[in-house]
């Protein structure tokens, strides 16, 4: 009976932190305005670095919000204030924007170095809860975020603090976006190692098969030879070419075992008899999404796919594993 009023007891408690930061950011969005335009506008005019600071559990919020903005097409660094006051100051030019987070507005730290960024002439943006705190009146624009009650039981331990300011954070940078017309292909080139920017940057060139190790035999060859290339290679396929050197057509495992369960005798076969002389391809230039795409759009998918280039050769072979391989 004990554990469940303990558990019970601590789903309470976690349903009212919740709660409680719930009704922060409501109190946030209520607070914005036109000064909150103004920013978006300020930093989308912004000829230098945007640069991001805070003390404390402010300052973790600014190094997340930096990495907001830089892969979001605002670039954007985090300076930690303290650090700032022994050398890092020298980061700051006249052209810069400061973004400078703190609840209170009256961390030590911060405001110390606020007379700094004054003297080198950089504009400074306030994200704070106290408007007529010192942070506040140092700078040229204030975002308010009107939160005066913590979620810590102890109203000491930043909590609804921090997720509205995350939440200001996260806002400005998507405002940002739109003004910016920062598109999905842009997002994917800042982005080359997640899987949307795979999808929307990598080419099928850049996965192939290729040269060597892409299986090429000529239709006039023997079936033996056709089985030792593709064995050599361990391709599961080979791309056959005329006497030009033009793709005409592409034998699979599976059109060998076929061959095999008709019960002929595969080596008397010449390569047209086994071939599908008519296969799906596909440009190096292409999206390897596009590849996916292609390999997957019928009943039963494929493995491999032939490359053919603009004068019909064939260039590679794309293979699913490879796809796999890459997250495709």
């Amino acid at each position: 009976m004990a554990s469940t009023t303990s558990r019970a007891a601590t789903l309470k408690e976690l349903r009212r932190v919740i709660d409680l930061e719930t009704r922060a950011l409501r109190r946030v969005r209520n607070a914005v305005g036109a000064s909150y335009a103004e920013a978006v506008r300020w930093l989308a005019r912004c000829k230098g670095k945007v640069v991001l600071t805070g003390v404390g559990k402010s300052g973790l919020i600014a190094q997340k919000i930096a990495a907001t903005f830089s892969s979001t097409g605002t670039p954007a660094a985090y300076l930690d204030a303290g650090e700032a006051m022994h050398g890092g100051l020298g980061f700051i030019e006249r052209h810069d924007l400061i973004v400078a987070i703190g609840k209170s507005g009256e961390s030590e730290e911060l405001n110390r170095l606020l007379p700094a960024i004054r003297a080198v002439g950089a504009r400074v943006i306030a994200i704070t809860a106290n408007t007529k705190s010192t942070l506040a009146r140092a700078a040229g624009l204030v975002l308010e975020t009107p939160v005066d009650e913590e979620a810590c039981p102890l109203n000491l331990a930043p909590t609804c603090s921090t997720t509205a300011a995350l939440a200001v954070g996260d806002a400005l940078a998507v405002a940002l976006m739109k003004v910016k017309n920062f598109k999905t292909d842009s997002f994917a080139r800042n982005h080359p190692g997640g899987r949307l920017g795979r999808r929307l940057t990598l080419r099928v060139c850049d996965i192939m098969r290729s040269g060597e190790a892409n299986p090429v035999v000529g239709l006039g060859g023997s079936v033996s030879a056709l089985l030792l290339e593709m064995t050599r290679l361990q391709a599961g396929a080979a791309s056959i070419v005329d006497s030009r050197g033009r793709f005409v057509g592409l034998v699979t495992d599976y059109d060998i075992r076929r061959a095999l369960q008709d019960g002929r005798n595969i080596l008397s076969l010449s390569i047209r008899r086994i071939m599908n002389s008519r296969p799906t391809t596909i440009g190096p230039a292409e999206l390897a999404a596009r590849a996916v795409e292609v390999m997957e759009d019928r009943k039963t998918p494929f493995s491999v796919l032939p490359v053919v280039d603009s004068r019909r050769r064939p260039v590679g072979l794309v293979q699913v594993h490879d796809l796999r391989a890459r997250g495709l």
